[in-house]
């Protein structure tokens, strides 16, 4: 007797220390009712009556799910997000939710994936596919909004949603993979409608310029040359009366002026004419006639004059 009581006495201390691991927390009940919560650390309890009901980890926590939602018009989108959340806080109110709300972890995971895809779910359904995947954003944070509510009231928050994938099925994708490339090709049209615009436009701007440029130019020589040709006559002629001048005051017949301009005429033709052929009527009855069109050509300066 006397060795009984004494391995009673260590029994019983040995049955009430509990060790809480760094990072958990764990739930006591007396008799199936909450009796309080053990801190990380040793830790005594009431032999035999208090058990230890749940450890709970206070860490963060993630979970990875997948899941598919069907748009407005009826395309299929698989989803792959990560969940990343922990308790609350610290409170024994908040350890109470976490250890009692749920049977097991199992039927919390189960209730937080439905609710994520079924929030998700809601949300794609007022959404077309052509939509998703540049709503990706916004999909995320109205799940947050939803979720984040309800994870408080079973002491845990959400740190962090993430959408990490969003598919299409395999005809869905390639349908999208068409669309993308006819709206390629006719933005590539497109392009290549307006340079070849531009590059007709300013060809036409060019020809436009240079023809304005080759008028003004030959407009320009038109008036030169006719400027030339007038100087070249007034000089012609003061030459003429001149000579016609010279010759009355030496008592000879002015007519013979007009053959010396024949005659020297004749000779640049021959001279300048590179291979052209000009037809003049050599016989007498011409060359009188020749010089009587230019004596009365010379008649009519000298009347004018």
């Amino acid at each position: 007797m006397e060795l009984v009581l004494p391995i009673l006495v260590l029994f019983l201390l040995l049955l009430s220390i509990v060790t809480v691991g760094q990072g958990t927390v764990a739930v006591t009940t007396i008799f199936g009712k909450y009796s309080r919560t053990l801190r990380p650390g040793l830790n005594f309890r009431i032999p035999v009556i208090e058990r230890i009901f749940k450890r709970i980890s206070i860490q963060n926590r993630a979970v990875e799910l997948n899941f598919q939602a069907v748009t407005v018009d009826q395309a299929n989108v698989h989803f792959t997000s990560l969940l990343l959340f922990s308790v609350l806080d610290g409170r024994e109110e908040t350890i109470q939710n976490v250890a009692f709300k749920f049977v097991s972890d199992r039927d919390f995971m189960a209730t937080l994936s439905r609710t994520v895809e079924g929030s998700i779910r809601a949300y794609v359904a007022t959404k077309r596919q052509a939509e998703i995947l540049g709503l990706r954003r916004e999909i995320t944070e109205a799940v947050k909004i939803n979720v984040d509510h309800m994870l408080e009231e079973w002491g845990f928050h959400l740190l962090d949603l993430q959408i990490n994938d969003i598919t299409f099925d395999d005809e869905v994708l390639r349908s999208m993979s068409k669309v993308v490339a006819s709206n390629n090709l006719k933005a590539a049209a497109e392009n290549e409608g307006q340079a070849l615009l531009i590059t007709k436009t300013k060809a036409a701007e060019a020809e436009g310029n240079s023809i304005k440029i080759s008028a003004e130019a030959e407009r320009e020589a038109a008036k030169m040359r006719g400027q030339a040709v007038a100087l070249f006559r007034e000089e012609v002629a003061k030459g003429v009366g001149h000579a016609a001048k010279e010759m009355r005051d030496a008592q000879l017949d002015a007519s013979f002026i007009l053959f010396s301009m024949w005659t020297e005429a004749i000779k640049n033709f021959t001279e300048h004419g590179q291979g052209n052929i000009i037809f003049l009527d050599g016989s007498v009855d011409g060359m009188q006639k020749t010089l009587k069109e230019l004596m009365a050509m010379n008649q009519i300066k000298i009347m004018e004059k």
